[in-house]
């Protein structure tokens, strides 16, 4: 009796301790998980008792809120969200519903409801003193002035869909970060479910995508702008020595499989063996398309991914669709990808680390939109550190391709002379621009592209701008960089 009393004793007590171990188990480390499933009702009617953290742009130095939470009306104690000036930063903010999360409202969706586990302490000073809980601050690289030249530039183009990112070449802050058409993520802040589900449905069927953030999601052919990497790896290889050296530019390449690589308007390139400064800033595609061939589908391809090409994961903290060079054999194939056609496809943001990486003396520093994450006691629990992602080229062959890119907007035969001269900037520009094909034949305008960073000298901001269906990149793409340029240095 005694014997089979001890064996009961020991499997209660076995059961005992199974269950204060799944208790620690679930409260320790599965609460986060669960607290962040969608099924969960009581986190889902929690999160609008609670004060969301704000979102500020402090680019500028300052601190502009661009997303906060306050007491809805008639909502009984109930938080709603508010975007200030909501169409302008959508890309950046994304929106907060009561079904989903996008943009920034996602990505720092734990810091801002205080959910986060480093913000643990202060949800436990509020259970005790009895205050609400509250978000963090999330404080951004965005400069509000960049931002909004680069929106009301965008918004005065005609109406075309395209998108600029702007960039601090020495951190990788971003500073602009525009997609248009775009959306107000105001009508997603409702707490009905019945006009959420007509905003989105509105949204969605909108042929113009103003959900798409064309900024970070998606790709274009990046034209002529790819040359500032073919230019990189000629001179990294010692192809090419040097800006002054020349290079053969034919009136016409054939390639093969019955391909002729012409210039635009079959313009003939300097004397047929320009300085490849020269047929740089001409933009002579017979010259480049027979230099990406002399080095190779596989170099173009390994310095592209130096500049960032190729890479799935990169993530500012919102994800980034991975901008796509391939790796050509075919020489008709790798004459194409040398001047940013057939199979290349970037992100503006790429467009804008092109340059940046120049303008950093060969360093691309890691795109980062996210300055700081505050605590509500002000105390800061996330300050971000410049990192370098790369080293895609030598201080010596950013500096020779600075130079090539400083004749586009300076040399009076440059492609961007006639948009972006030091007399029409009042800043010294370094620059490339790009008029991609876009495969639709005959029924829409070539991509505009223009890629620069300015001062040329003491470089402080790098832009990239893709303007869907704008034509040539000199006439629709770099007058918009200007535009964010001037606003963010202040030059009139």
């Amino acid at each position: 009796m005694n014997r089979a009393i001890l064996r009961l004793s020991l499997f209660c007590l076995a059961l005992f301790v199974l269950l204060l171990a799944n208790i620690n188990w679930v409260q320790a480390f599965k609460a986060p998980s669960l607290a962040d499933k969608p099924g969960n009702i009581r986190v889902f009617d929690q999160q609008f008792q609670y004060k969301r953290g704000s979102i500020v742009a402090a680019g500028d130095g300052g601190n502009t809120q661009i997303a906060e939470s306050r007491l809805a009306k008639g909502g009984n104690g109930t938080y709603q969200r508010y975007y200030p000036a909501g169409p302008v930063y959508a890309p950046v903010t994304g929106y907060d519903s009561v079904y989903s999360k996008t943009g920034i409202e996602q990505a720092e969706n734990k810091e801002l409801s205080g959910t986060d586990p480093r913000l643990e302490v202060h949800n436990l000073i509020s259970l005790i003193t009895g205050k609400p809980k509250l978000g963090a601050t999330v404080s951004l690289t965005i400069s509000p002035r960049a931002q909004q030249a680069a929106y009301q530039a965008l918004a005065t183009d005609g109406g075309h869909q395209g998108a600029v990112v702007a960039i601090d070449p020495s951190t990788g802050a971003i500073l602009a970060l525009v997609s248009y058409p775009t959306f107000n993520p105001n009508a997603y802040a409702t707490l009905s479910g019945t006009k959420l589900n007509q905003v989105s449905k509105r949204e969605e069927s909108d042929p113009t995508q103003p959900l798409l953030n064309r900024a970070l999601d998606a790709t274009f052919p990046p034209g002529s702008s790819f040359k500032i990497v073919t230019s990189s790896a000629a001179f990294s290889t010692r192809k090419v020595a040097g800006p002054n050296t020349p290079i053969p530019a034919p009136n016409t390449l054939p390639i093969g499989n019955g391909h002729v690589l012409v210039n635009d308007n079959n313009e003939i390139c300097g004397n047929g063996n320009p300085p490849i400064i020269q047929a740089f800033w001409l933009s002579c595609n017979t010259a480049f398309g027979k230099l990406g061939i002399k080095l190779s589908g596989a170099v173009l391809r390994q310095y592209a991914d130096a500049f960032g090409v190729n890479n799935p994961n990169l993530k500012i903290p919102l994800p980034v669709a991975a901008s796509v060079v391939p790796t050509e054999t075919d020489p008709a194939f790798t004459a194409f990808t040398a001047i940013g056609q057939f199979d290349d496809q970037v992100t503006p943001l790429q467009e804008a680390m092109f340059s940046a990486a120049i303008a950093n003396g060969g360093t691309l520093m890691t795109p980062h939109l996210v300055q700081s994450v505050q605590a509500p006691d002000l105390s800061m629990i996330l300050s971000a550190t410049p990192t370098p992602l790369s080293h895609p080229v030598t201080p010596t062959v950013a500096s020779d391709v600075t130079q090539m890119m400083e004749q586009v907007t300076e040399n009076q035969a440059g492609t961007a002379f006639a948009t972006a001269n030091p007399s029409i900037a009042g800043v010294q520009i370094a620059g490339k621009t790009g008029t991609a094909q876009n495969g639709v034949n005959n029924t829409q305008l070539d991509d505009a592209v223009f890629t620069c960073f300015a001062p040329a000298a003491n470089p402080k901001i790098a832009v990239g701008v893709i303007v869907k269906g704008g034509g040539f990149g000199a006439a629709a793409a770099a007058p918009i960089a200007v535009k964010v340029i001037q606003a963010y240095l202040k030059v009139k």
